[in-house]
Formats: structure tokens, C-alpha cells, sequence
């Protein structure tokens, strides 16, 4: 008889607990904002809290958390599993990825790192373990599987990027809560593939990790710059192409992004990239059509938004000349396009 406790798809909560949970965090502090009452409009602060899980880069050690987490937060203190606290700062941030590196004024002996893995290893249906701190229950563990990879997940303006979708995000089946973000995903062997970060409003088993290949490619600038300014742009604004669309289009391809506007003198527009012309309903939906139509990148197929961006966070960076193949009229066409850098997160 082996380990009853070993579930059939391989993965041991209680081996996994046990290794990691002293090397999750809670993360607590204040938000300050603008509030209105009867009275006017003034600064109200709001107790928010989150979960970190503790890494070690070169010699020294960080605290892997959500941007959202820490975003706007005063007052930042992190408590180790053992109960003790100590105050705390943000010292790198990325909106757009929606991660951050916290430091503590705890004594070395407190830093249990967790090791990143790369995320690429992971499967659709690899089982998956979650730690955080949901709704402050502090050291909660939960499973689950890879629901799927590479999608991008728009969060609006709670992490002050609601301009562009947060790319290569893990799907996973856990449950996730309010106070789970910023916690570790990690694999059968107790490895972090991920930074669990949110959940769609009424799902279940619904949730979203931001994927460990992302802080691989981003903790050199971080851990250096305090910031991460290589993501490549576009600048256009698209739509997934469906069938509807298609027919509406009057294209024969009912897969891609079909671009419908470009900002002037942006990388795609410098390029030729054509935006779209005219307005269109489509089954109660505005478009924009008449642009064109990217079906894939340096030779792989783009078959929605979610892989756009999920391929050119993975595989691209700003300055960098790509192959854009496009559909135009009807007629495939080929282009290349020099990337540019995002401008700066609002």
C-alpha cells in the first residue's frame, strides 16, 4: 500500500502543505482613496490584504505578490506562518503583468524560498496546488487542475491597466478567493508555475495564475530596476474573428483578430497595417470592419486575442521585427512590422 493520500492524479496536498506553507505570507495594509459621502468627496482608507510567497534572486530574498495587492497600500506589513510580523515595502512593480516584489525587515532566518519552475511543462489537466490567505483564513490550501494555458485576462482599472489584457495566464480549477492573490501555484514536485491573481465575479472553479515563466523573464529588471519596460506593442485595438463576424465581412476565415483601429504612426500603422472604416452591428455587437485580419505571427497561427498577446508577451520584445501574415480584402498578404515598446501604465 503506497501513500493513501497521494490523490490519483499524483499530487500529495499534505507533502506539498507541509514543504511550502512557511514560505507563504499574508500581506496586509491600507488603501487610501477618494470616497463620496453626504458630506463631499474625501480620502477614505479601506484594511486590504493578500498573499505573497517568498523567492530568493542572487543572494537576497523577495516576496512574490499581485500588483493589485500592493497597489496604492500603506502601512504594509507581512506575517510569516509562525504568527510573526514586520513591516514591509514594494520595491519593484509591473502593472501589466500584474506583478510585484515586496521586501520585509524580517531576519534571514524567517525566508523559506519557494524555486520557480518554468511554466512551459505544464499540461492541460496537470493537477495544481493553490496556498493563500483567502478572506484572511490564513495557510488555506486548495486543488485543483490546468484548466488551460495561454489565455489573457482583462482586470479593468484595479491594477491601472485597463488598456491592455494581462498575457500567458493559467486557468485553473482551483477556488480562488479575495485574499488568495498573490499566493503560489505550484506543481506536483512543490514547485511554483504560477501567482494566483483572480476570479470571475459568480464562477466556480474558475480561477487565473499569472504564469512563472512571466517572473522568470521579468525578475532580472525587476530585482534590478524596480520595473519591467519590455513589453512589445502593437498599438492596435482587435476583435476575435468569429463566424458571425465573417459572414458580416464577407471573409472565409473565421479565425484571427480583425483589427479595427491603430494609433497613428504606431508600429502597426507605420507598417501598413489598415484599421477598420465603418461601423457594423453583428447579433447586438458594434464593430468596426473593413481592416485587416492577422491569422499568425513569424509562422504561427494566431487564432484569437488570447494567443496574440500570449505570443508576443512569450516570444517577442520591442525593437524586434516580426512577420505579420494578414488577410486583406480577401487576399492573404505578409508584412513585416517593428515592435514598439507599451507606453508607460497610467
Amino acid at each position: 500500500m503506497g501513500n493513501s493520500r497521494i490523490s490519483s492524479s499524483g499530487l500529495d496536498p499534505t507533502k506539498i502543505y507541509a514543504n511550502a506553507d512557511r514560505s507563504v505570507v499574508l500581506i496586509q495594509g491600507q488603501q487610501i482613496g477618494p470616497m463620496s459621502t453626504d458630506f463631499g468627496t474625501g480620502n477614505v482608507s479601506q484594511a486590504v490584504l493578500g498573499s505573497g510567497f517568498v523567492i530568493q534572486y542572487g543572494t537576497s530574498d523577495y516576496i512574490v505578490t499581485n500588483y493589485h495587492v500592493v497597489q496604492g497600500m500603506v502601512n504594509m506589513t507581512v506575517t510569516f506562518s509562525d504568527g510573526n510580523t514586520y513591516n514591509a515595502t514594494a520595491t519593484a512593480t509591473d502593472p501589466y503583468a500584474d506583478i510585484a516584489l515586496v521586501t520585509a525587515t524580517a531576519p534571514t532566518n524567517e525566508f523559506y524560498p519557494l524555486q520557480l519552475t518554468s511554466s512551459s511543462s505544464l499540461q492541460i489537466g496537470d493537477p495544481v496546488a493553490a496556498i493563500g490567505n483567502p478572506y484572511g483564513y490564513s495557510g488555506s490550501i486548495t486543488t485543483g487542475i490546468v484548466s488551460q494555458v495561454g489565455r489573457s485576462v482583462q482586470y479593468g482599472s484595479s491594477t491601472g491597466n485597463a488598456t491592455f489584457p494581462i498575457a500567458d495566464v493559467i486557468q485553473i480549477s482551483n477556488p480562488i478567493n479575495p485574499g488568495n492573490s498573490g499566493g503560489p501555484l505550484l506543481n506536483v514536485n512543490g514547485l511554483v508555475v504560477g501567482v494566483t491573481t483572480a476570479t470571475i465575479s459568480g464562477s466556480e472553479g474558475l480561477g487565473f495564475a499569472i504564469s512563472s515563466n512571466t517572473i522568470l523573464r521579468e525578475l532580472p529588471s525587476l530585482v534590478t530596476t524596480g520595473t519591467y519596460t519590455k513589453h512589445s506593442y502593437l498599438g492596435i485595438a482587435t476583435v476575435d474573428m468569429t463566424y458571425q463576424l465573417a459572414q458580416a465581412t464577407q471573409s472565409k476565415v473565421t479565425y484571427g483578430v480583425l483589427i479595427e483601429k491603430s494609433v497613428h504612426n504606431g508600429p502597426a500603422d507605420l507598417a501598413g497595417l489598415k484599421a477598420g472604416t465603418y461601423e457594423v452591428y453583428v447579433q447586438g455587437q458594434q464593430y468596426i470592419i473593413g481592416g485587416d485580419i492577422i491569422v499568425s505571427i513569424n509562422g504561427v497561427r494566431i487564432v484569437n486575442n488570447d494567443a496574440l498577446s500570449t505570443y508576443l508577451e512569450s516570444n517577442t520584445q520591442p525593437g524586434q521585427t516580426i512577420q505579420i501574415n494578414i488577410i486583406r480584402a480577401g487576399n492573404p498578404m505578409t508584412l513585416q512590422v517593428t515592435l514598439g515598446t507599451r507606453p508607460p501604465p497610467q
